[in-house]
């Protein structure tokens, strides 16, 4: 039985290698992907955020391999994350006091979390259902800002920082898609100030949980490069514009729906 499930992962794993093959020798399956990697990175980037779950989502829909899609997902996370966080850091809405709870004990956790093997049925459904955290946020139904702020509790950043850590290392994320929503629910911050704070939690996030990875000897795709150009465009795009306020609901709701698609794909197979 063991020779049989390994015969299995190997063909698996050989028929993603061989679709992803497909995917860049195809001029319009190719200009499909490279334009939904764009979108993802400016218009998470808009809000404060990297993208690693849109990333993870796109790169399930064309099937790319398992073991190195978090790593490709979070080393364009560090990039897009950090642009962003320049953008807002630099139009003055970043708050170290909210910032340090969160990223102290997210870091450790993160690490720890890129150690956790989950099985592939298992590690699906848990990012399917984090997607859901985006497509909410994109569709405008939770996120949103309030005037009456709440005075910070220390004690609760902590535990969630180290919660969201720890769910981001073992899948591959930053964690910004579910802290930005807790600091607007909670009433710690507004708008643009959660986008700062996030951009730089998903930042150190990624880089604790691409370091985990990396210590387990898994490596990138030869394909990484032209991602990461991709990205990078759209993410100083999207940050640029997103800490002066702009907002484009149609690319929102487009997006979200592509999200959506992934998610169900990902629970539901």
């Amino acid at each position: 039985m063991a020779c049989q499930g390994t015969g299995h992962g190997s063909r698996k794993a050989r028929l993603q290698k061989e679709s992803m093959t497909e995917l860049f020798n195809s001029p319009l399956l190719l200009s499909l992907f490279l334009t939904l990697l764009f979108i993802l990175a400016f218009l998470y980037s808009s809000v404060g955020h990297g993208g690693a779950s849109g990333y993870l989502a796109v790169l399930v829909l064309f099937n790319a391999a398992p073991d190195t899609i978090k790593t490709s997902a979070l080393l364009l996370n560090v990039f897009v994350s950090f642009i962003s966080f320049i953008m807002y850091a630099r139009n003055g809405y970043f708050n170290w006091k909210l910032f340090l709870p969160f990223a102290l004990a997210s870091i450790p956790a993160a690490y720890l979390g890129a150690g956790i093997q989950l099985d592939e049925f298992v590690y699906r459904k848990i990012l399917g259902i984090c997607l859901l955290f985006p497509i909410l946020r994109l569709a405008g139904l939770i996120g949103t800002e309030t005037d009456e702020l709440k005075s910070f509790n220390w004690i609760y950043g902590l535990i969630i920082g180290a919660v969201i850590g720890l769910l981001s290392g073992m899948i591959g994320i930053g964690g910004g898609i579910i802290l930005s929503p807790i600091i607007l629910l909670l009433h710690w911050a507004k708008m643009k100030e959660t986008a700062a704070v996030s951009a730089l939690f998903i930042f150190v996030n990624s880089i604790a949980g691409l370091a985990g990875h990396l210590s387990k000897g898994i490596l990138f795709e030869s394909y990484i490069f032209v991602l990461l150009v991709v990205a990078i465009i759209g993410g100083l795009l999207g940050s640029y514009l997103g800490a002066r306020m702009f907002q484009n609901k149609l690319l929102s709701y487009i997006l979200a729906f592509v999200l959506l698609i992934a998610s169900i794909k990902l629970i539901v197979t």
